[in-house]
C-alpha cells in the first residue's frame, strides 16, 4: 500500500526528505512557509503548500489525520518545532521524526511526543526517507547520481532459494554484491548459497528502478 506522508520545513534536509520519499512512490504533502521553497518541490511532490504550522486553524485544514508518517525538519524555530509535533501527534499521525538542533532540542520533542529524533549532521534526510517507506530495507547509500547501494532483508519467497535460481540481475535488475549473516560480511557470494531468512543482501541498482525495490 502506497504511504502518504507529510514533510514540514523544506529547507536542504526536509526537501532531500521530500523528494526520496516521492522517487520512492510515496504519497508526499510538503510544507513551509517560504513561497519559493513550496514552489521548488510543487512539480515533484503530490501536493506542496504553503502555511505556517504555529497557526492551529490552517494546520487543521491539510488533513494530517490520514497520514502514516510526519517528518518535522524544522531547527531555526523552537516553538515551531515544537507545536508541529503536538500538532501531529494530537491529530493521531502514527509516527513523528522531528528533526533536532542539539540535545536541549531532541529532549523538548522527545517529551511533547516525538517518536524518533536525530541530529541531522548525525543521519542523512535519504535514509530517513528510506525508513520511511518500508522495514525491509536496512539501510541506504548514494553512490553517484544514478546509483544506489541498498541492504535489504530477504524477502520470505527468497528463503531456501540460490541466487542462481533466483536469477535477481535479470528478473529485478539488481546486482547483489555481497550478504550479511551473523554480523559477518559475506563477498564474493556463492551463486549456489541457499539464502535464509537470517541474512541481509547488499545490492547496486539504478536510481530509476528504486520504486520497484521499495513497494516490495
Amino acid at each position: 500500500m502506497k504511504k502518504s506522508i507529510v514533510v514540514f520545513g523544506l529547507g536542504r534536509f526536509g526537501k532531500s526528505v521530500a523528494i526520496e520519499l516521492s522517487n520512492a512512490g510515496a504519497d508526499v504533502l510538503a510544507v513551509d512557509n517560504d513561497k519559493e521553497r513550496v514552489h521548488a518541490l510543487a512539480d515533484i511532490v503530490t501536493c506542496a503548500v504553503r502555511a505556517d504550522v504555529r497557526d492551529a486553524e490552517t494546520m487543521s485544514t491539510l488533513g494530517i489525520s490520514n497520514m502514516d508518517a510526519a517528518v518535522i525538519a524544522i531547527t531555526n524555530n523552537l516553538d515551531a518545532s515544537i507545536l508541529c509535533t503536538i500538532f501531529c501527534k494530537e491529530a493521531g499521525v502514527p509516527f513523528v521524526y522531528a528533526k533536532s538542533k542539539d540535545a536541549t532540542h531532541t529532549k523538548i520533542l522527545e517529551k511533547v511526543g516525538a517518536d524518533k529524533t536525530s541530529i541531522p549532521e548525525h543521519e542523512s534526510g535519504i535514509r530517513i526517507a528510506r525508513r520511511l517507506i518500508t522495514g525491509n530495507v536496512l539501510d541506504f547509500f548514494e553512490i553517484s547520481e544514478s546509483a544506489r547501494m541498498v541492504e535489504i532483508a530477504i524477502r520470505p519467497e527468497w528463503t531456501n532459494h540460490t541466487l542462481r535460481e533466483l536469477n535477481l540481475r535479470q528478473k529485478e535488475n539488481i546486482n547483489v554484491v555481497a550478504a550479511r549473516q551473523n554480523r559477518e560480511i559475506i563477498v564474493n557470494l556463492d551463486p549456489d548459497k541457499v539464502l535464509t531468512a537470517d541474512m541481509t543482501l547488499l545490492i547496486i541498482l539504478d536510481q530509476k528502478d528504486l520504486h520497484r525495490i521499495f513497494k516490495k
